[in-house]
């Protein structure tokens, strides 16, 4: 269960601290704004998820699809964040 809790752990830090993911690169203010959008994003995703399950539960590629998409954008964001330098 630690172990398991670990990666859980790094997998968090390595998406959510801005002194490890790929934003730390960039100035302070502009990192806030990208989690933001970020956050803005997942939380769409969540809500649609949720609205989709009460009304059409049985649509489950529906969440596949909202899913991929937030992980895309996210991964969209971080490589783009990559490029840039302080």
């Amino acid at each position: 269960m630690n172990k398991i809790w670990n990666i859980v752990r790094r997998a968090w830090a390595i998406i959510m601290d801005p002194s490890q993911n790929p934003l730390m690169a960039l100035p302070k203010i502009v990192r806030f704004q990208l989690m933001a959008i970020i956050s803005l994003l997942w939380s769409m995703i969540f809500c649609v998820m949720a609205g989709i399950m009460v009304w059409l539960p049985g649509y489950v590629f529906i969440h596949i699809i909202l899913v991929s998409l937030g992980i895309f954008g996210t991964g969209w964001i971080f490589s783009s964040a990559q490029k840039f330098k302080r």
